[in-house]
């Protein structure tokens, strides 16, 4: 998101005579409208902010800062596309100012254009090398595009420039879980909140450790947390999750529902998401792809390339853990250069995906398969086989099979009861579609039918694969996901705990303990979670 010229919150970004330039041209109250609208974005609420600024769109509709508190606010409510052009009118203007790439990358990232982000970012850090949010942002950034060396050292200097620059200190918190550093994850987590307790992603850097318990105090301190008048939007939603995973843990089940459903509401009201307007968008796919188009012209593209997608939570991270431990499968993460791929062409064509996908011939489906196996090259530098574990990459499962032919995909399923409810207590970002039961189950059934449709068109390429087959026969079901995968089979896999590689998911820790058969979660709930059996078409609670 555009960040508001707020000296508390932005280091070293917006002092000195910088900041004044950016408010040249514009009178003392118009200045203040610009406070005020900053405030209104910084804390969620993009309703009050567009309110605040629309005065300054009619008087000054092209000053360079009013453009990017504008694009901040179309960022705000989702409209990716305009956020970024209106960011780049006002960097025309302003071709500079680090602090406007700075915006404009957060707001690529925003919209999935990694490369788009990491390019606007590393030359915020150019022009102004001691702007530490930059360097956190390239972090962020690289630390989604699975680049975790470049990750560390851009938070490092994030953290170099300002020692106490939280939002830095709390994702190097997770940094240091993802390499299964448990226990110093929580010591980083816990300084931070011992400095600013209504630090909202420390607090669920703490919950989502999983392997940990909260301590005595604690859900006192995140009741009081939430109250801060210093916390903003983001940090409630977090704080509000993490005190429901407190509750849980405590067996107050009602409550944590209640903390749940807080937390969600302040997400939603920040972004909302059409489960209709979804829809609509997966059938128009699945129409694009009938009658499936002719594939790529070189039917052995994709040979070694290993798709793992499914809802989250569903146990992909567990499937890629287990291939990840083979000696011909290096396990890449989940990357995003799928739907960057995509995106390519849609620029290229100045088209929407999958409105193109008719005009397509093989060789430009070739084209596109080549491309992202260019893109993901440095996965197959000590392997011959590796996983791209983006779970929504099941959207794309008709491009996938068109671009890359002899890839395999591993369409995971859990429960959907248990699948929903375990999105709807975890921290997901940008999955809009978590924040009520509706939306969950809406979200679950367009997956099940866009699945069920590519398995039944491409069972040899698309398998699914249930989580609870797993549980109940773990051996040949390995052997079988071996099997499909053209892998021999190896010991190494039926003890997939043991394998010490990084894991960048909210799953990191739970894959390093051995199969368990008791992590169902909605039964405790009981009839509490009638409303989101009732959303799935289940039947009520039964005793």
């Amino acid at each position: 998101m555009a960040k508001p010229p707020d000296k508390r919150r932005i280091p070293n970004s917006e002092m000195g005579p910088m900041m004044v330039s950016r408010l040249q041209g514009l009178s003392p109250q118009a200045a203040q409208q610009m406070m005020a609208t900053a405030q209104a974005i910084e804390s969620g609420g993009a309703d009050l902010a567009i309110a605040r600024l629309a005065p300054l769109l009619a008087s000054h509709p092209d000053h360079p800062e009013v453009l990017r508190l504008h694009a901040g606010i179309q960022n705000l409510s989702g409209n990716f596309t305009s956020a970024i052009a209106t960011m780049k009118r006002a960097i025309a203007q302003r071709p500079l100012d680090p602090l406007y790439f700075n915006t404009l990358g957060a707001i690529m990232g925003q919209a999935s254009d990694f490369d788009g982000a990491i390019a606007a970012l590393r030359h915020a850090c150019d022009l102004q090398p001691d702007l530490a949010i930059a360097w956190f942002n390239l972090g962020v950034m690289l630390t989604r595009c699975m680049r975790r060396t470049e990750a560390m050292e851009a938070l490092r200097r994030a953290l170099s420039l300002e020692p106490n620059y939280m939002p830095a200190r709390a994702l190097l918190g997770d940094m240091l879980r993802v390499e299964n550093r448990a226990d110093e994850a929580a010591a980083e987590y816990r300084r931070v909140i011992a400095e600013r307790p209504w630090t909202g992603m420390a607090w669920w850097g703490l919950a989502d450790l999983k392997t940990t318990s909260f301590a005595a105090g604690d859900v006192d301190q995140m009741r009081h947390a939430l109250r801060d008048s210093r916390a903003q939007d983001s940090d409630r939603i977090a704080i509000g999750l993490a005190l429901a995973k407190a509750l849980d843990d405590a067996g107050c089940y009602a409550e944590a529902l209640d903390a749940l459903a807080g937390a969600h509401a302040i997400a939603r009201r920040r972004r909302a998401w059409s489960a209709q307007v979804f829809s609509s968008g997966t059938s128009m796919i699945l129409d694009a792809f009938a009658p499936a188009p002719a594939p790529s012209a070189d039917p052995g593209a994709g040979f070694g390339v290993i798709f793992i997608v499914g809802l989250p939570r569903s146990g992909s991270t567990l499937v890629e853990q287990i291939l990840s431990s083979h000696s011909k499968v290096e396990g890449a993460g989940e990357l995003p250069d799928l739907p960057m791929t995509l995106t390519e062409e849609s620029d290229r064509r100045k088209q929407p995906y999958p409105t193109w996908v008719k005009e397509m011939r093989p060789e430009d489906w070739q084209r596109l398969g080549d491309r992202y196996l260019q893109r993901t090259g440095r996965w197959r530098e000590r392997k011959p086989f590796f996983t791209d574990k983006l779970p929504a990459n099941w959207y794309y499962i008709g491009a996938i099979r068109a671009m890359l032919p002899a890839a395999r995909i591993i369409c995971c399923r859990r429960d959907p009861l248990e699948t929903c409810f375990s999105c709807y207590r975890q921290h997901l970002d940008n999955n809009e579609y978590a924040r009520t039961f509706n939306d969950l189950a809406a979200y679950w059934r367009d997956f099940d039918r866009s699945v069920g449709h590519w398995h039944l068109l491409y069972p040899s390429h698309v398998r699914e694969h249930a989580y609870e087959e797993l549980v109940a026969e773990p051996e040949a079901t390995i052997r079988a996901l071996l099997a499909f995968c053209g892998l021999p089979f190896e010991e190494n896999c039926l003890h997939f705990h043991e394998n010490k590689r990084a894991v960048n998911t909210p799953s990191a820790m739970q894959v390093r303990q051995q199969l368990r058969s008791d992590t169902a979660r909605a039964i405790r709930y009981g009839s509490l979670l009638d409303p989101l059996r009732n959303a799935l078409g289940l039947p009520p609670f039964q005793t």
